[in-house]
């Protein structure tokens, strides 16, 4: 059986998200507007999205 947890928002934790760029890996946050625009952008790979897209057509 599962439960249903509800976290407030003041118990929540920030999570930081880091991504490799330029050949090394970096927190989003510390990226100017620009970087930061790019990586809103990004399309990421689906291996089950391109099967289902391949067995369409």
């Amino acid at each position: 059986m599962e439960k249903d947890v509800r976290i407030n928002d003041d118990e929540r934790t920030r999570c930081e998200v880091w991504t490799r760029v330029m050949g090394y890996h970096r927190p989003i946050d510390s990226f100017n507007v620009g970087k930061k625009g790019e990586v809103a952008e990004r399309k990421y790979f689906s291996a089950e999205k391109a099967a289902s897209e391949v067995n369409k057509g």
